[in-house]
């Protein structure tokens, strides 16, 4: 009789561990269906792909689809031989987008969590998709700008509020934005260039500077301006009324790199944050 019951009470447990999966199995996302934040609409594969072109997706990105819902992101990134997440909240979802990775042949490259976009460490991207609501996005804002400058963020829909996307792109009735992560610059800094030794004080608002240069008989209105990534450049006017342009990289509190002399040699300059 023990022994009896045992195998009753083995075959419910295999059934109820069974059940489970079966459904998961059987699960097929409705368009419109609900989610923790917004309903499931998936992206249209061809704008998927301009999504990608936009964001230059390489085998050396990593990429991370926040709200990844059926994985089709995912798995077009990972096709392309990028190592790819996505984070969704459904766990059907993330059970049917692993399933979809595996029949398309990438499941070694797609990988899929179960999590929430805002309490799941995703700063290490290089690559980030979404397709969320504006008010999601700027729930998002202050994460994605601390992420490594020249991280590439890519949005089907929904813009970042005031934050002016660097390039937009629209594919059968759809558009979709790009912007990259902007170093922070906004500071005062000092630089030694050929033109000699001067202070340059920097304003920014996202990928945007404005800024005055004062010491080394220099003109104190900076020219033409612009962060993208961490590459700066800029146009200098010395006392002859000659340009220089100088382009170099930001790493924290130190820039480095070329600037353009009249005589069109390239002569380097550095630079470090004093304020």
């Amino acid at each position: 009789m023990q022994l009896y019951r045992f195998a009753i009470a083995f075959v419910a447990c295999a059934l109820m561990a069974f059940i489970p999966v079966r459904a998961a199995e059987d699960f097929s996302p409705k368009v419109g269906q609900p989610g923790k934040d917004v309903i499931w609409v998936p992206t249209p594969d061809a704008l998927i792909a301009r999504m990608l072109e936009m964001a230059k997706v390489t085998p050396q990105d990593y990429l991370v689809d926040l709200g990844s819902g059926d994985g089709r992101t995912v798995i077009a990134a990972a096709k392309r031989g990028t190592r790819a997440l996505g984070i969704e909240f459904n766990a059907d979802m993330v059970a049917l987008s692993s399933r979809n990775a595996e029949a398309a042949g990438v499941a070694e490259r797609a990988k899929f969590v179960q999590g929430d976009i805002f309490a799941t460490d995703f700063s290490q991207a290089s690559v980030v998709t979404m397709y969320l609501l504006s008010s999601l996005n700027l729930k998002l804002r202050p994460t994605l700008l601390d992420m490594k400058p020249g991280t590439r963020l890519v949005s089907h829909a929904f813009t970042m509020g005031d934050w002016s996307p660097d390039e937009t792109a629209t594919v059968e009735g759809y558009t979709a934005y790009l912007w990259i992560v902007p170093a922070k610059v906004k500071g005062r800094w000092q630089v030694s260039a050929p033109s000699g030794t001067f202070e340059l004080a920097l304003d920014q608002t996202y990928q945007k500077i404005s800024g005055k240069v004062s010491g080394a008989g220099l003109s104190p209105n900076l020219g033409d301006p612009i962060v993208q990534g961490n590459t700066i450049t800029f146009t200098l006017v010395d006392g002859a009324g000659r340009f220089l342009r100088f382009t170099g990289a930001v790493n924290g509190n130190s820039m480095e790199g070329s600037a353009q002399t009249p005589a069109n040699a390239a002569a380097r300059w550095s630079a470090r944050r004093i304020g």
